[in-house]
């Protein structure tokens, strides 16, 4: 059967059926009435809105039709023309050309998840004099601490390795290490014959998370379609919870299985050889590729042919193909025209300077935001709360991970098919005003609500639903998204460090704030850091749908 097609045809000077100069009016030019955004540049070659159907019809064809975004009609005595938006311009391209380019990088995010998920129950199993298989199976409160948390310190170097050698190893070689070290780390955690063995192959798996977290984000943002990037790189945050749910059914399947803890661990490694073996078969970033040909970083024709062979294949359009030549002809006179007057490589610091830093601000602070607005901690309280709203369930914690995260898994999905509708900033602001409100009705039930635990269950509901629909997937999303290409590598992996800081700084600061303030101090502290997350969000993100990686870098960072 066919694959799915999406047509869509860009206006320009240039008849793209017959390659001849379409004459436009003088006036349409000299206007002063005419918006110049309604007139698309030349390095506009992807753009990132949502599918609209107006119609317009060729002169030679009349009977073909092409898909446009919003038009605006002008009239030469003959014929009608149309300008449109540089923002609503649509690329075709191949459903089927674009699945496996998304699925292979989002296994990197589904790995995380599932590191997550296994955990919990492999930390019941570790424990277990019975079923751990091992002698050394009574673990201090330290050592178990470093057990559970000792991905998220690997995830933290692997950030700092990522911000050292992603430019240098392009978005797909760094999957494929970050796939690696999957195998690596759960293969070693599997079959240690002590704890020191053990946690080595946390660390080994946890810089897998690093690279995996700062790769894939980049890959699928920088190769997908424009019009769905927005799905897709919020489809990576549903692989995430995809892979917190795997690893709690594959732990309450094994566990009350001898060593069990070293299946839930192991069963990472296929997935991971899946993924390495995936990212292998699929061509590199062409923007990564001009990106290197615009530093010097190679021979510039070999590399601008080599970025039109993989955006063709990206495409499932034939190799070398007219249109993906023309489209990185494009990128290269955009790539050119930002950087003539730059060093072909920046500093180390060159992040932190001017648009760079301004991009770095939107990004770390949606990340920041995401943790200390207390998403690890309030979960902790999830059975507590199911248990009073008389939830039998609710007495076994990997019941109520699984019930928590089916709930996940449907707001992140709601989130997904809306992201390129709504946008953006509708998401977060509706849903960072959600967790406040949540996390206020949490410290009313704690204070003076307790004989309403509906009202737990709700603002829990509510809390985890919001989240879901906003921190979860549009964070990484605008992260993906707002850094120039110049920085992007080296931003993005401060982001993903700033994300994993704060995870533990939250993670670990929590008991010891739950002991100072109490539940409902905590709640009420979080939900003055949401409003100020929420004040961020209307004063300093600004809305991205709609305009391409090159967009946003020239008009919303300049």
């Amino acid at each position: 059967m066919a694959s799915t097609t999406l047509f869509s045809f860009r206006l320009s000077l240039v008849n793209p059926l017959h390659h001849q100069p379409i004459k436009r009016p003088k006036a349409l030019l000299s206007s002063s009435r005419i918006n110049p955004r309604l007139v698309s540049p030349i390095n506009n070659h992807l753009s990132l809105t949502r599918l609209t159907y107006p119609l317009i019809l060729s002169r030679s064809s009349p009977n073909r039709r092409f898909h446009v975004g919003v038009q605006k009609e002008y009239s030469d005595g003959e014929s009608s023309e149309s300008l449109v938006s540089d923002t609503t311009n649509q690329e075709e391209f191949s459903w089927s050309s674009v699945i496996l380019p998304f699925v292979f990088p989002a296994l990197g995010g589904l790995l995380f998840g599932y590191d997550i998920g296994a955990t919990s129950g492999a930390t019941i199993s570790l424990q277990s004099p019975d079923l751990s298989g091992i002698s050394w199976f009574n673990l201090s409160a330290v050592q178990l601490g470093l057990v559970v948390s000792g991905s998220l310190y690997g995830a933290l170097l692997g950030s700092l390795l990522a911000y050292a050698i992603a430019d240098f190893l392009g978005r797909k070689r760094q999957l494929i290490a970050a796939a690696l070290l999957y195998v690596f780390g759960g293969v070693i955690t599997a079959y240690a014959p002590e704890l020191g063995v053990l946690l080595a192959g946390r660390l080994l798996y946890g810089l897998g998370i690093g690279l995996a977290m700062h790769g894939a984000p980049l890959y699928i943002a920088e190769t997908c379609p424009s019009q769905i990037r927005g799905t897709l790189v919020s489809l990576k945050e549903l692989f995430i919870v995809l892979g917190i749910l795997l690893g709690y059914f594959v732990g309450s399947f094994l566990i009350n299985t001898v060593g069990g803890w070293r299946f839930m661990y192991g069963f990472s490694a296929p997935v991971a050889v899946l993924m390495g073996l995936g990212m292998w078969t699929l061509p590199p970033s062409p923007r990564w590729l001009l990106l290197r040909a615009v530093q010097g970083k190679g021979s510039f024709q070999e590399l601008k042919e080599k970025a039109i062979v993989s955006l063709s294949k990206l495409r499932g359009r034939p190799a070398g193909d007219k249109e993906s030549e023309k489209q990185i002809e494009e990128t290269l006179v955009s790539l050119k025209s930002a950087y003539a007057d730059q060093e072909s490589e920046g500093n180390f610091l060159e992040v932190f300077q001017g648009p760079n830093l301004k991009a770095f601000i939107i990004g770390g602070g949606l990340v920041l935001f995401q943790q200390i607005t207390g998403q690890p901690s309030v979960l902790y309280y999830a059975g507590p709360i199911l248990q009073s709203a008389g939830f039998s369930a609710a007495s076994d914690a990997t019941k109520v991970s699984v019930v928590i995260g089916l709930f996940k898994l449907l707001m992140t999905w709601i989130a997904v098919l809306k992201v390129d509708d709504l946008g953006r900033r509708p998401l977060l602001i509706g849903g960072v005003s959600g967790i406040a409100i949540s996390l206020v009705l949490l410290s009313a039930y704690y204070k003076f609500l307790g004989g309403f635990p509906l009202v737990a269950v709700g603002a829990l509901l509510l809390y985890v639903g919001c989240y879901q629909i906003s921190f979860g997937p549009i964070s990484w999303l605008m992260v993906s998204e707002i850094f120039p290409l110049r920085t992007r590598g080296k931003g993005i992996s401060l982001a993903v460090l700033t994300n994993f800081a704060s995870n533990a700084v939250v993670t670990f600061a929590f008991s010891p704030l739950k002991e100072l303030l109490g539940a409902e101090n905590l709640f009420l502290l979080f939900g003055a850091i949401a409003l100020l997350s929420l004040l961020f969000i209307i004063f300093s993100v600004p809305e991205t749908k709609g305009l391409s990686l090159e967009d946003i870098e020239s008009k919303i960072l300049k």
